[in-house]
């Protein structure tokens, strides 16, 4: 890989990416590609944290590998693999929990809000996930990471672990600090049904995400029976910030359409939600549905699929045990 910027990021195999993956990850991911090195990874070890039916893992590692291509990550320009496939990432994340502090891993929210009231059922891969995250970005060196607001605070502990890495064992900048890449634009696509929530595959209703597999009936009649507001479209977001299901709509016009905010509501203001939701399904339709075509076909081709994983795999292998020979190196281990 020859450029100077090298971006890694993960993404979970939970099945059925929908459109907040896609505004808030994947088409992200297809514009870096242009402009830098990029590692993509299905990180299954990830999702292992939480109980997963084997066969339903499986399934959704090809269903994530198919949206990243269906939705435009060309393979033979950016490195697609899943995680468990490269062994150096469960070899360093145990190096790095070495080196991890538990004061540090007591501060991250995401383990409190993911096991709820009764932590001590969580399982431990869910309190040492960030360990593994930063295993993950350190292993290639990353100097660039997309993330979203909820994964900052990992990131920043990444930071603060290649840091103490870089300390302890006298090798300064041996390990860059990865660099936060956070979209300017891309706001959080928020539930259908509840614009207080974001957009998520564990909500009960379907009718409250819109899955990049749905047809173009399905995407109109999510989007006609989204939750708005009564009143005509105001002309300004300040109008906008206490009704957060009309606000989350307004959003993601001004992602898909790619316009801004206040143009949105130059064009918007004055009209019934009616309206915008006639324009939103129909550029919903136009965009949405050729990725989940696309999403099918390749489904029914896995050895297609399998070969993009082997090819992935054996380049971020040459990357990781390169690098993890330095590591043990400096570690000490034999």
């Amino acid at each position: 890989m020859s450029k100077k910027k090298l971006v890694f990021s993960g993404v979970q195999p939970t099945g059925n990416l929908h459109l907040g993956n896609y505004l808030g990850a994947l088409r992200n991911f297809v514009s870096l590609q242009k402009d830098m090195d990029c590692i993509y990874c299905v990180v299954d070890l990830h999702a292992i944290t939480t109980f997963q039916n084997p066969d339903e893992l499986r399934k959704n590692v090809f269903e994530t590998v198919a949206s990243f291509i269906a939705t435009g990550l060309d393979p033979d320009n950016s490195i697609i693999f899943n995680q468990s496939s490269v062994s150096g990432h469960a070899e360093l994340a145990w190096i790095l929990n070495c080196v991890s502090r538990i004061g540090w891993l007591n501060r991250m929210t995401q383990f409190k809000d993911k096991a709820g009231s009764d932590k001590e059922k969580a399982s431990v891969g869910l309190y040492i996930y960030p360990n593994l995250m930063a295993a993950d970005i350190l292993l290639y060196k990353a100097t660039h990471v997309p993330v979203g607001a909820d994964q900052k605070q990992h990131l920043e502990l990444s930071r603060d672990i290649a840091q103490k890495f870089n300390n302890d064992f006298k090798c300064k900048d041996f390990f860059p600090l990865p660099e936060p890449l956070i979209p300017k634009n891309v706001s959080r696509v928020m539930s259908l049904r509840d614009g207080t929530k974001k957009m998520s595959k564990s909500e009960e209703s379907d009718y409250s995400r819109i899955n990049l597999r749905d047809t173009a009936d399905d995407i109109t009649k999510k989007v006609k029976k989204a939750k708005s507001d009564s009143e005509q479209i105001p002309d300004n977001i300040k109008s906008l910030e206490k009704k957060p299901e009309a606000l989350n709509l307004i959003n993601i016009y001004s992602e898909i359409s790619k316009n801004t905010l206040d143009n949105v509501l130059i064009e918007m203001s004055g009209k019934e939600y009616s309206y915008l939701k006639t324009k939103l399904a129909e550029l919903l339709v136009s965009e949405i549905t050729p990725v989940g075509k696309e999403i099918e076909k390749l489904l029914k081709d896995r050895s297609h699929l399998e070969q993009i994983l082997k090819k992935g795999r054996e380049k971020a292998n040459i990357i990781a045990e390169e690098n993890l020979k330095n590591i043990r190196e400096k570690v000490g281990l034999i």
